[in-house]
């Protein structure tokens, strides 16, 4: 069976599954400019890091193929530089969509400085590059799904069946396509190797019950959702043998951000000697940042805390704390970060 596709591009048309929406609906709605990707990802009908930064690079790709042939190569170096520095302040801890803003503003400008590029020219290159994302994420994704799934195999000891938990969701609904860290279960899966896999709830949001629970039974891979307070309980009872989850951003030292809840999974595991991986793109590694203490953390509204739908949960007037995001020390990565160019410790990072 085919995965679910999130986002569907095709010659300047771009649509993206309302993540708002699951598991009940399955509902494509169309991104006709850079503010529709700005606000689809600042609500969260498309999230994960990869797929924020796919989302809002083929966002400008669209303006641009609409776009009358720009008068000079420096007005359209403007203009690619205005709509990427806004996309970036969607969400701005996952750095995915920084690298990608910055990688095409300096394509950018090395054609504003190459004499034989007219104006016109240059809107097609940087099309180009930027449609190129959704296919070079999906390569990206299935190595990542391979390397880890060896790697996993290979450090359980080469066990017939496997128990893995994973935290929110980082599957085909996080990315172009197949996925990280449910790449990596998803390519044990094909080599038979799953017995269970454990997914959280993930809350406030519940990414997990919503999204990675609704991949695992598309797909009819053997799966069980927790609440995420059960993760120690069920790493114990289930002898889970290990967890793996995404990210949306990790230091020179191997620091990870990632979903709230995930450095509370990666203590559980240290305690339980459960292994446990990092999954994601070599372009979430950020080497601009020394470590976690630098990488901001964004606080969502409180009202995701305090509401179901339109349901308040909470009593009024109480304060609420609600980061979306934690950083887990690189110590306690104890697999290994997976990316597409095979498994490293955090010692092993090096720009490339």
């Amino acid at each position: 069976m085919a995965t679910l596709q999130a986002i569907k591009y095709n010659d300047g048309s771009l649509e993206i599954l309302d993540q708002l929406l699951l598991p009940e609906s399955c509902t494509y709605i169309s991104i006709n400019n850079v503010q529709d990707a700005w606000s689809a990802i600042r609500e969260m009908k498309v999230r994960g890091a990869p797929a924020i930064a796919i989302v809002g690079s083929l966002s400008l790709a669209v303006e641009l193929r609409k776009l009358a042939a720009p008068e000079t190569k420096k007005d359209l170096h403007s203009l690619v530089k205005e709509k990427l520095d806004y996309l970036v302040t969607s969400r701005p801890t996952a750095v995915n969509m920084q690298l990608a803003a910055e990688a095409c503003v300096k394509l950018s400008n090395n054609l504003v400085d190459k004499a034989s590029v007219d104006a016109a020219e240059a809107k097609d290159v940087l099309v180009k590059h930027l449609e190129a994302m959704l296919a070079n994420d999906i390569a990206d994704n299935l190595a990542i799904g391979e390397h880890g799934a060896r790697d996993i195999a290979k450090k359980c000891g080469n066990k017939d069946k496997l128990r893995v938990l994973t935290h929110c969701n980082t599957g085909s609904l996080a990315t172009a396509g197949y996925g990280t860290a449910l790449g990596v279960i998803r390519s044990l899966h094909k080599a038979n190797l799953v017995d269970q896999v454990y997914c959280t709830e993930t809350r406030p949001y519940n990414q997990g019950s919503r999204l990675t629970a609704f991949e695992l039974v598309y797909e009819k891979i053997p799966a069980t959702l927790i609440c995420d307070d059960m993760a120690a309980a069920a790493m114990k009872e289930f002898k889970i043998d290990a967890v793996i989850v995404g990210a949306d951003r990790v230091a020179a030292n191997g620091d990870t951000a990632n979903k709230i809840g995930t450095y509370q999974l990666a203590v559980l595991a240290k305690s339980h000697n459960i292994l446990f991986y990092v999954a994601a793109p070599f372009s979430s590694i950020d080497f601009q940042i020394p470590t976690g203490q630098s990488i901001p953390i964004e606080e969502r509204p409180h009202s995701e805390m305090t509401h179901t739908g339109s349901i308040r949960t909470a009593a009024a007037g109480i304060h609420c704390w609600n980061p979306g995001f934690d950083v887990t020390p690189a110590e306690l990565i104890t697999g290994g970060i997976v990316t597409e160019k095979g498994v490293f410790k955090s010692d092993q990072l090096v720009p490339v």
